[in-house]
């Protein structure tokens, strides 16, 4: 363990050293790095988590040549140059079951999309342009050999690389790998979150509340948004405003997680202690971000393990979550990129902002009577109407440097659709 204070902010002038949100990004992707292990598992159990090795395919997709679409499978020479040209109807082959014959000059077949085409035949002229009496198909002269075949390896070679390490698997490459025949994959060790709130006016759920207490939502907010980004949980409860007890729980989290995450007690008040056994404990890397709601937020580490420590009000818990710790996760987690996605829409309320900070505001993102994406407010802002993020469908990103905004301005938004566990 270090007994070190380390303190990396910028001063933005004499009494602020609040680091910008680029700076303080900067800091925690230069400082973590992705988590080493892995682990074979099953392939619906490997839902959810990154793949640790690049997978080879053992076989070509399609396995075999085989038809685009319901029609006729004949011999490309047996089109006609002009007018029509009539062949022998020998057969079907359907999906899963192949004509069993060889197909000769001058006849065709009928066949299914998917059905393996017949060995000789090169193009499939669909059901709508053909005309069948009896055992006899007519064709003109409007069709080109090769059409409407897939080939054997179209979509996959066998031999390539179909996915590579870091990637997520999620739904289509699950698909893919059961397509090859796949049932295990190799997957990087989920990331561990332990996690606390501090102070001695939260209470749990089932407890009575005397004056001046209120319940613990924030731990709940983190689980959520934590289950969504596929962690394995610990969740540590309640600790009281006792540094003794505060330092107790940072080492035992620290020792048994990968990264530790606490709401409340890392501000500037007397019963704050999280900050005073995190010097005992480990190293700070920064503990103001000059952005709104949430500017009293802690990154450092306990031991070698990575830290923040989160602010108290509901709101602040979440914005900063999602705009500094999810970045941090999926840089542990190794996947390849960790920038949170945005998009320039209309604004279509006044929003109301002075110069100096960040401001992450709650928005609702919708298509207006002209068909334009635009955004307007949820109404109050404060860190701790959180029933505001219920009703939200987006943050609405306002620059540091940016002033108020008028209808019809074009401002950032990010969707929560794209947040996993919102």
């Amino acid at each position: 363990m270090s007994d070190q204070i380390l303190i990396r902010e910028s001063c933005q002038d004499a009494t602020d050293s609040a680091l910008s949100v680029e700076a303080a990004l900067d800091i925690i992707v230069r400082e973590l790095a992705p988590l080493s292990g892995q682990r074979i598992t099953k392939l619906k159990a490997a839902a959810g988590n990154l793949l640790a090795a690049p997978v080879v395919s053992p076989m070509n997709v399609p396995a075999h040549r085989n038809s685009a679409m319901d029609g006729y499978a004949l011999r490309g020479d047996d089109l006609p140059a002009s007018g029509t040209a009539e062949l022998s109807l020998a057969g079907t082959a359907y999906a899963g079951k192949p004509f069993p014959g060889v197909l000769k000059p001058g006849e065709c077949i009928r066949i299914m999309t998917g059905a393996k085409m017949p060995e000789a035949a090169d193009t499939v002229v669909i059901q709508e342009q053909a005309e069948q009496h009896g055992d006899r198909i007519r064709i003109d002269s409007h069709n080109k050999p090769g059409q409407n075949v897939r080939q054997a390896g179209e979509d996959i070679t066998a031999g390539s690389v179909v996915l590579s390490p870091g990637q997520n698997l999620g739904a289509a490459q699950l698909g893919l790998l059961a397509s090859l025949g796949i049932s295990e994959v190799s997957v990087r060790v989920p990331l561990r979150v332990a996690f606390f709130s501090s102070g001695d006016e939260i209470k749990g759920l089932g407890e009575s509340l005397e004056a001046g207490q209120i319940y613990d939502s924030n731990r709940y907010t983190l689980y959520g948004m934590l289950k969504g980004l596929g962690a394995d949980i610990i969740d540590m409860g309640i600790v009281p405003d006792r540094e003794a007890m505060i330092s107790e729980a940072l080492s035992d989290a620290a020792s048994h997680a990968h990264l530790v995450l606490t709401s409340g007690g890392v501000s500037v008040g007397e019963a704050d202690y999280i900050a005073l056994a995190l010097q005992r404990l480990g190293t700070t890397y920064f503990s103001k971000v000059a952005i709104k709601p949430g500017r009293p937020l802690t990154f450092g580490r306990i031991g070698e393990t990575p830290f923040f420590g989160l602010p108290g009000n509901p709101v602040a818990v979440m914005i900063t979550f999602l705009q500094f710790v999810v970045p941090g996760i999926r840089r542990l987690r190794g996947e390849p990129t960790w920038e949170n996605p945005s998009f320039e829409v209309v604004s279509r309320s006044r929003l109301r902002k002075v110069p100096g900070r960040t401001e992450f505001q709650r928005g609702i993102l919708e298509r207006g009577v002209d068909g334009v994406m635009g955004v307007r407010t949820t109404g109050r802002q404060g860190s701790g109407v959180l029933s505001s993020m219920s009703m939200a469908n987006c943050l609405i990103v306002l620059p540091a440097q940016r002033g108020s905004i008028e209808p019809g301005e074009t401002v950032m938004v990010q969707p929560f659709a794209l947040f996993p566990g919102l």
